[in-house]
């Protein structure tokens, strides 16, 4: 089930365009959770987030936006790994997962 916001008809409303909006600022090699967009904007939650980011999310860096164990996007895991090695983002030793301690970004410059 589509919320309004993610009408493929009708194109990205003002919440859509600010979650795609934080997803395009997040700095090569760093990462945000689904969570931490939704506290970043101050509305909505990883649900509504992932939901923006899988109508929309093809026109940004979308293997920036992580579930919050680090974990890329489901079914996107071998292309996520492919731009998170040519970011040079941090990853957990041993795993396919993002290290968010050290590649968190807190979505200030």
């Amino acid at each position: 089930m589509l919320d309004d916001f993610d009408d493929p008809h009708t194109g990205p409303d003002d919440y859509a365009e600010e979650v795609l909006s934080v997803a395009e600022s997040i700095p090569p090699g760093m990462v945000m959770s689904y969570g931490d967009i939704a506290e970043y904007v101050g509305r909505g939650g990883p649900r509504q987030v992932g939901s923006v980011m899988s109508t929309w999310g093809g026109a940004v860096p979308w293997w920036r936006v992580v579930r919050s164990d680090g974990r890329p996007p489901s079914g996107h895991e071998v292309r996520a790994l492919s731009h998170y090695a040519a970011e040079a983002t941090p990853m957990r030793p041993g795993a396919d997962r993002v290290d968010m301690r050290r590649a968190r970004w807190d979505g200030r410059s």
